[in-house]
């Protein structure tokens, strides 16, 4: 009995191990509010918070499980009028402070991962496919191989073409555009027959001068990371 019963106390330390992905902590550097959203992919059960504030120099920790893959975003602006929350920029659109599996509305600066099963490869990049809203850092902490910090630091709301422009309620500019969003187009989009050949446009060009070391357009596949054996990791808002 007491064999079985210590076989029964390995087997399910050995189910929590596997289970457990990463962590990954959230912190805002920024001299304002953001209120992070979390979206889990291929339709998977959403993280324990979906959305949550996040104050000027507050952080919070979330337990990713193995396999996964999502993205994090920050929203700003954000307001609650007549019991309906929404924000200004990358608003989810769930009326409420949690996300509830719905997705950044663009244009929305993202960090996204996607934890390997068993300590494999993970991949993570930041991604202003979808525009930018708030300047991000994504970096892994522990892990094994290259483990590169992917980042935007540059606040492209600041230099944002006219024709990109997303300007709030006060006329200022509070985010910035892809060209996808902002003129459509299988060019732009990378959809259609550039879909296998899309070359960088001006206006993917003008992203990647100004954050090197995150994705600018749909096809800038250089700019995902990797790192292995079950890194934790940390977004930084404003790094």
């Amino acid at each position: 009995m007491t064999t079985t019963r210590a076989a029964l106390c390995l087997c399910f330390a050995f189910l929590f191990y596997v289970s457990e992905g990463a962590r990954v902590t959230l912190t805002n550097k920024c001299p304002y509010t953001v209120w992070p959203g979390t979206l889990t992919g291929d339709q998977k059960p959403q993280l324990e918070s979906t959305g949550f504030e996040l104050g000027t120099g507050a952080s919070k920790s979330l337990n990713l499980p193995s396999p996964w893959s999502g993205r994090f975003w920050g929203r700003t602006g954000c307001s609650n009028s007549n019991g309906k929350f929404s924000c200004a920029t990358a608003d989810c659109g769930s009326g409420q402070m949690p996300c509830n599996g719905k997705g950044a509305v663009p244009p929305a600066s993202l960090a996204e991962i996607t934890v390997a099963s068993n300590g494999g490869q993970d991949f993570y990049d930041i991604s202003n496919v979808d525009g930018f809203n708030v300047p991000m850092s994504l970096t892994p902490q522990g892990g094994s191989g290259t483990c590169k910090t992917s980042i935007c630091r540059a606040n492209i709301n600041a230099a944002c073409p006219e024709k990109l422009q997303m300007k709030g309620s006060d006329g200022k500019v509070i985010a910035c555009k892809s060209a996808c969003l902002a003129f459509g187009g299988d060019q732009y989009c990378c959809t259609g027959p550039y879909q296998n050949n899309c070359p960088p446009s001006t206006y993917s060009q003008f992203f990647k001068q100004q954050c090197p070391d995150a994705y600018s357009y749909a096809k800038d596949d250089k700019n995902t990371f990797s790192c292995s054996k079950s890194p934790n990791y940390v977004i930084t808002f404003c790094p």
